[in-house]
């Protein structure tokens, strides 16, 4: 469950509209326009450092491979290891997603 710090109505407004998303080209326009290009990099690395850390690669490796910090790495390792499963979940139906796409011949 999400921290209840943060949430509130403008917060909860935006997750709907996430949900509403209806395909990547949808998802790439809305970020686009909601993110400064740094702070859409700075996601991506963050969900990249995840997925390599749930496949147990080391800092060293993610360093090399992502240019993410230590630092960003140790919150990522605390976020996975202490935060709401919210990289688990979506790193688990990604996986999904994209071994079914290797099966069917689009990965």
């Amino acid at each position: 469950m999400a921290n209840q710090k943060w949430k509130d109505d403008l917060t909860d407004r935006l997750c709907r509209v996430l949900l509403s998303l209806q395909d990547v080209e949808e998802c790439y326009a809305f970020l686009e326009d909601i993110c400064t290009i740094s702070e859409l990099r700075s996601l991506s690395q963050r969900l990249e450092v995840a997925r390599m850390l749930d496949e147990r690669h080391t800092y060293e490796d993610i360093v090399l491979r992502t240019g993410a910090s230590t630092a960003t790495i140790s919150r990522v390792k605390r976020c996975l290891n202490y935060g709401a499963d919210g990289y688990k979940l979506v790193l688990g139906r990604v996986k999904e997603t994209m071994d079914k796409d290797d099966e069917n011949g689009k990965g």
